[in-house]
């Protein structure tokens, strides 16, 4: 019986410290999305757009491929939906 209650014990503490290093990591992860939040501000203070930036951020997770793969993707269904940019015409120079 004390090995069983020792065990238990054991597996008490243990889950104990996972709970209390996830409610820790938690808490960080709020304080730097605040920190992130406040950033958006500052720059849509400044006059940027924050959308725009956030896109940025997206597109910049991505790798080359990937990111070339997307484009494409979306020059395809942009033109089958008549939404394509004109190319530029010989009277524009």
């Amino acid at each position: 019986m004390a090995d069983t209650v020792s065990s238990d014990s054991v597996a008490q503490d243990q889950l104990r410290a996972f709970i209390e290093r996830i409610e820790r990591m938690e808490e960080e992860k709020k304080a730097i999305a605040d920190d992130i939040k406040e950033i958006y501000a500052e720059a849509k203070g400044n006059g940027f757009d924050t959308k725009v930036l956030r896109k940025i951020i997206s597109i910049r997770k991505q790798d080359h491929a990937e990111r070339m793969e997307q484009e494409a993707l979306l020059e395809l269904y942009m033109a089958a939906l008549g939404m394509a940019a004109a190319p530029p015409s010989d009277d524009d120079e």
